[in-house]
């Protein structure tokens, strides 16, 4: 019986005496891998309990290419179905248009470029664009990418408390950059995970298993999210110039040194996955809400009249929000911790 992919088929184990079994491989799959009698197979025992077969030589060279043309677009969607086919996991993208609408065209691209990793423009006419993706999935680890984010989330959050005990504020001008680059490394992280979901070749090379690879990008999230918060706060000083030394002591701002330091409890733990330890940051973060949520009813309370009133809310409300993240953040670890401590009985 003929069998194509994503087909199945059911065949029966042939005994060949001693502790020996075999099976028989369809056809069409041998000659679609190139192989003969004789070559080698990779038989891999997966955690799920599968088997991968796999020819021990075989490199995959799968390209992925996407087509679009602005004939059929809605307006000024381009940039949305460019990076649909990033993170979906295209290598090659083609974009046709008309000449009169290179112009709008080249803009949208040139933002999905700075929005993206590795993909280049190849060659460009009046009638069609071409990128191409100069970068394997498996080339970045997932972990030097969430350090990464780590690294520019609380980087941010150290110059914003900065500006607050008197630095100039030019600290944190490059805010909106450094927003942008966590963006795009999420983005990264994303499409290296759709592609390790269907690729074993990324998914060895990155020593990841596909559940492994959903929490990374969960995390990934996660410290997107508090990008966001951490942004918010920069955006809200640039709006104020009045800002002055003796405003460190607010109440939001003396919770965020602790946030900072069970962030950084949390990311060492995304190796090390100390029960304890992660419980500990979670309980830390849990009482920086409650404090902060505590702060914010009585500023309703009993300072309606204070000119800071919406500045102090909106910006407890963002510490607030970073706590719940990174409470998130450590949930994952937790989860992660707790799946690879899973026994199975077969």
């Amino acid at each position: 019986m003929g069998i194509g992919p994503g087909q199945n088929d059911v065949r029966k184990l042939q005994s060949t005496g001693g502790s020996t079994f075999t099976v028989s491989l369809p056809k069409p799959w041998v000659t679609a891998q190139g192989l003969e009698a004789r070559d080698s197979l990779r038989v891999d025992w997966r955690p799920s309990g599968a088997l991968r077969i796999t020819p021990l030589d075989s490199q995959e060279q799968i390209l992925h290419q996407s087509f679009f043309s602005t004939k059929t677009l809605p307006r000024n969607s381009l940039h949305d179905h460019l990076m649909g086919a990033y993170i979906a996991g295209s290598d090659e993208i083609y974009v046709d248009c008309q000449p009169e609408e290179a112009k709008e065209i080249s803009g949208q691209i040139r933002r999905f470029l700075r929005s993206t990793r590795g993909f280049e423009i190849m060659d460009e006419s009046s009638k069609g664009i071409q990128l191409k993706c100069l970068m394997n999935a498996g080339d970045m680890p997932l972990h030097a990418s969430l350090n990464r984010m780590y690294l520019q989330v609380t980087s941010l959050a150290r110059d914003i408390l900065s500006v607050f005990d008197g630095e100039e504020r030019n600290y944190i001008e490059d805010a909106e950059e450094r927003e942008s680059e966590v963006d795009a490394l999420l983005y990264l992280i994303d499409r290296q995970v759709r592609i390790l979901l269907d690729s074993h070749f990324v998914a060895t090379k990155l020593n990841l298993t596909r559940t492994q690879a959903l929490e990374y990008a969960n995390l990934a999230r996660a410290l997107e999210r508090m990008m966001d918060h951490a942004f918010s706060i920069a955006t809200l000083i640039l709006e104020h110039p009045k800002i002055t030394k003796n405003m460190i002591e607010m109440t939001p701002l003396e919770q965020l040194p602790r946030w900072q330091s069970s962030l950084k409890e949390l990311m060492i733990n995304i190796r090390t996955r100390d029960s304890h330890r992660i419980e500990q940051a979670r309980q830390d973060l849990k009482q920086s809400q409650q404090r902060l949520l505590e702060h914010e009813k009585n500023v309703l309370q009993n300072h309606r009249s204070n000119e800071w009133m919406a500045f102090d809310l909106r910006l407890s409300e963002s510490v607030r929000r970073l706590c719940a993240y990174a409470r998130d953040f450590g949930e994952i670890l937790l989860n992660m911790k707790v799946f690879s401590e899973i026994h199975r009985k077969m």
